[in-house]
């Protein structure tokens, strides 16, 4: 019992050294005891037989759930799914799906990857891989998934069923890193505004951001759009490298405090490409941790013009301890605070997670997402910018300077159904896989799209015509002529999505994001 028990002190010691926490917070040893006899007896005496390495996973997320909303645990397989989009790439075989049916339909290549060099083409679909059938079997997503990924290197063969071709086609596929790109969108929405579209904070996203300024900057752009709309966060690093673009040097962008964790400053090193210029950042109530981190620097500095709703208000840093099996304990240590001197992470109570994931849902009941006199402001927690004197708010979250309300009256229930149904991407998926040769040889350019596309009248009808055999019908024809211009649009934006870059699909979305359009309002 004792070398058990001294076996479980040297893992703690090993943990604590390795999370290089300066200040060890004192550890009651009975407690601890107490725990690894409660799991040996349960392992020893129990009635029946024990998963002792569920037992464990069981007792850590326990202890874990009783602590912040952000605290967890992951096992080995949720740990690397979960890091490789921040990360930067993973290893496979380099290709853009979609499934159609129980079919998986490649809709294209990545640019330069194993895939595209052995000659698979959009379109191609994937009937087996090292002779096992994927296709028609009703396999999971992620059972697809873990057969197509692989270290690099390795090979895999892939039997591919190609239109117009009476055979499958064996291909070779040799494993490599695949990039996994944060930016999704970069181009010139005037001739003088450039917009630039972050999806997360990720390894390479200082560095993605860095070019499309670059890139705009040489096509004219005077101002710029930032839309962190639906970002999520991501990397502390990262969002020190995007704020950076466009602070002067000294500038404060974050400092992070904890109980036992010192205070940690980070600085604009003065380096970035615009750090002039107008600049406006679109945001929203998913907006959390590292893009609330870049908004709230940009406006403390009064740098930028903040547009949209309150972000989601998730400041808490987690430091990950990774554990021998692979799997990782995220623990939080301390909080964002920014220059101004805010905290933005919102209030929350121990272990009232399930309330805490909520909170949006809470907002959207109270009527704060959709009205400005429904948002209640902290009045005990006001602070000023450090240029301007502007007044802003603590409390969680980044305020807005400028408040768009979220447009509930944007769609008819008749196309919210149809929507919820998947109705519509089922139909152009097949649409677009029957066209695309005849699609791409027409529509060579988005300005080819914008001049000469329409919607087929047979799409729009299928679509109809399966929704009304799920029994959703519109519930006269003026909710049904209502319901066609949305409808349409969808079906455009859908095309554009499979058929060009992720610039040219929200070039064409953005025409009715209502922050996008309040933002070129304000840049001219």
């Amino acid at each position: 019992m004792n070398r058990y028990f001294l076996s479980v002190l040297c893992l703690i010691v090993a943990l604590v050294a390795q999370a290089q926490v300066k200040q060890t917070p004192e550890i009651d040893f009975e407690q601890l005891k107490k725990l690894q006899i409660a799991s040996a007896a349960i392992t020893s005496l129990y009635v029946d037989t024990v998963d002792q390495k569920k037992l464990t996973e069981d007792a850590i997320r326990g202890m874990l759930d009783k602590l912040d909303p952000h605290s967890s645990y992951t096992n080995a397989e949720e740990t690397k799914r979960l890091t490789e989009p921040l990360e930067g790439n993973f290893e496979g075989i380099g290709v853009q799906f979609n499934m159609l049916g129980d079919t998986l339909v490649i809709i294209q290549p990545v640019a330069k990857g194993p895939s595209e060099k052995v000659g698979i083409q959009a379109g191609d679909r994937i009937i087996t891989v090292d002779g096992k059938t994927i296709a028609g079997v009703k396999m999971k997503r992620e059972d697809i998934m873990k057969l197509l990924r692989g270290a690099k290197g390795s090979k895999v063969r892939l039997g591919i069923q190609r239109r117009g071709v009476k055979n499958l086609i064996y291909f070779t596929v040799v494993r490599d890193k695949i990039p996994l790109n944060t930016l999704d969108a970069a181009y010139m929405a005037t001739p003088t505004v450039g917009y630039i579209r972050l999806e997360s904070f990720g390894a390479q996203s200082g560095r993605e951001v860095h070019d499309a300024i670059a890139k705009l900057k040489g096509q004219g752009m005077q101002t710029l759009v930032l839309d962190l709309g639906m970002n999520g966060g991501g990397y502390l690093g990262a969002a020190f490298e995007v704020a950076n673009e466009f602070l002067q040097a000294g500038d404060l962008i974050v400092y992070t405090e904890g109980r036992t964790a010192p205070r940690q400053v980070y600085k604009a090193e003065g380096n970035g490409l615009f750090t002039n210029g107008k600049l406006i950042v679109l945001v929203d109530e998913y907006s959390a941790s590292a893009a609330e981190i870049v908004s709230g620097a940009l406006q403390d500095h009064d740098r930028a013009t903040i547009v949209g709703r309150r972000t989601f208000g998730k400041g808490l840093v987690q430091r990950p301890i990774d554990l021998p099996d692979g799997s990782m304990i995220r623990i939080t240590t301390s909080h964002y605070y920014t220059p101004s001197g805010r905290c933005i992470q919102k209030p929350y109570e121990k272990g009232k997670k399930e309330e805490y994931a909520r909170d949006v849902e809470t907002r959207f009941k109270h009527g704060e997402l959709m009205s400005l006199d429904s948002i209640h402001l902290d009045s005990t927690l006001v602070y000023k910018t450090l240029r301007k004197g502007r007044t802003v708010y603590g409390g969680g979250g980044i305020m807005p300077d400028v408040f768009v309300p979220l447009d509930t009256t944007a769609y008819t229930k008749f196309y919210t159904a149809i929507r919820r149904n998947n109705i519509i991407n089922d139909h152009v998926l097949r649409y677009i896989d029957n066209n695309r040769k005849t699609l791409r040889s027409k529509l060579k350019t988005y300005a080819d799209f914008e001049a000469r596309y329409t919607v087929p009248e047979s799409l729009v009808q299928a679509i109809l015509n399966e929704a009304k055999g799920k029994k959703i019908e519109p519930k006269d024809e003026a909710e049904l002529k209502a319901t066609l211009p949305d409808l349409e649009f969808t079906i455009k934006s859908l095309v554009i999505y499979d058929l060009f870059d992720r610039s040219e699909y929200y070039q064409f979305v953005n025409q009715r994001n209502d922050l996008f359009k309040r933002a070129l309002e304000l840049a001219k």
